[in-house]
């Protein structure tokens, strides 16, 4: 099921998501939505709170093909590399807007999978950019947060106007 995105500036997009206890049926069900939701936008990742879900999930691909998506609950970066990489992100609760942000260029990351195992995987370019998106997402940060507050607020001005058309 496509769910609809919280717009901004709901608070529940600055508020810190809740740790999920164990990866449950439910659980499976709203990353199944996650993905559909995702894929419709066309994106590479999507969080819990960007559709109302409260808890620390999201989803990421970032595969060409699709039908990759990495399941993550309570992800966490245990790792960043000191390379970083600059990339455009956007965010489908603040649309038509966009700015260049820098983040590092590969993670290590710590999440429970989709069998509720305890998981590390490496991210690179790409991948890392939209695990790290989908982690601020789940601290109640938005990636505008990363940048100078001049610009931060020229966004946000700018997304305001396209939304009153």
């Amino acid at each position: 099921m496509i769910r609809p995105f919280v717009p901004w500036p709901d608070k529940r997009l600055r508020t810190a998501a809740a740790p999920v206890e164990a990866v449950t049926e439910e659980i499976r069900a709203i990353w199944a939505d996650m993905v559909e939701t995702m894929d419709a936008m066309p994106g590479y990742g999507l969080a819990g709170p960007q559709i109302g879900v409260m808890q620390a999930l999201a989803v990421v691909d970032c595969s060409e093909k699709r039908g990759q998506a990495v399941k993550m609950a309570n992800p966490q970066v245990l790792h960043a590399s000191v390379q970083l990489r600059e990339h455009e992100e956007a965010s489908p609760n603040l649309p038509g807007v966009s700015a260049v942000v820098e983040r590092p260029r590969a993670v290590t990351v710590r999440f429970l999978n989709e069998a509720g195992e305890v998981e590390e995987r490496d991210f690179v370019g790409l991948w890392a950019t939209s695990v790290q998106h989908q982690i601020d997402h789940l601290q109640g940060k938005m990636y505008f947060d990363r940048l100078s507050k001049l610009k931060r607020e020229r966004l946000v001005k700018r997304a305001g106007k396209m939304a009153k058309g």
